[in-house]
């Protein structure tokens, strides 16, 4: 039985849009050479620059919580891969938009190579745009969603202004290289969020450009 089925049964990938979009976008297209025929281990990979392709059960839990619907314009900060920005982009459709940030250059040209074997980028529903994920894109904002891959002790102050009202953020919140807890924060107002915590988590920390 494949990772993913596996992640199926037992109830942890659930949601149909994000079932085909798991079942569409192939980790392994989003792996190094050196990394072949490890797509099914259920655990991160590096892609070099100390930065990681995620624990496939990780990425379910996150795109679980962020909910990605059709239609929907999202930021995707952190992209290294490019595996969860051609997931989101399967899971928005052709009516939506997903705004990628990468701080490397050498990562932002492997994510591209990567997401171009299949259409997301041609058909205009990805941007790749090598910045500093601490600003996010306010030139594209509001979002919809914002997806972080990489863990702050904050939520940036500038991401929550860049989402709309009604719309979620989830990330990685918590002190470097300690547990951190994945953060899924509803934006109700300019002022009032509504945030639910879950702990046990350890990503790569999220840099900020001086």
């Amino acid at each position: 039985m494949s990772l993913i089925n596996e992640l199926i049964n037992s109830g942890r990938l659930k949601t149909s849009e994000l079932i085909k979009a798991f079942k569409t976008v192939e980790r392994r297209d989003f792996l190094r050479p050196e990394d072949s025929g490890r797509e099914e281990i259920n655990a991160p990979l590096d892609i070099g620059y100390g930065q990681t392709i995620s624990q496939p059960e990780t990425v379910v839990f996150m795109l679980e919580k962020l909910q990605p619907e059709s239609g929907e314009k999202i930021l995707d900060v952190g992209c290294g891969s490019g595996w969860t920005t051609a997931l989101l982009a399967e899971a928005v459709g052709d009516k939506g938009k997903v705004y990628a940030i990468e701080r490397i250059p050498d990562l932002k040209k492997f994510a591209e190579a990567n997401i171009n074997k299949y259409d997301y980028i041609k058909n205009g529903t990805v941007y790749i745009i090598c910045s500093d994920g601490f600003y996010g894109l306010p030139e594209f904002s509001p979002f919809d969603k914002i997806l972080v891959s990489a863990a702050s002790e904050e939520i940036p102050s500038e991401l929550i202004k860049e989402l709309k009202i009604g719309g979620r953020l989830v990330m990685p919140v918590g002190k470097k290289s300690v547990s951190q807890s994945i953060t899924a924060m509803d934006k109700i107002s300019e002022a009032e969020f509504k945030k639910r915590e879950y702990p046990g988590f350890i990503f790569v920390p999220l840099i900020k450009n001086d």
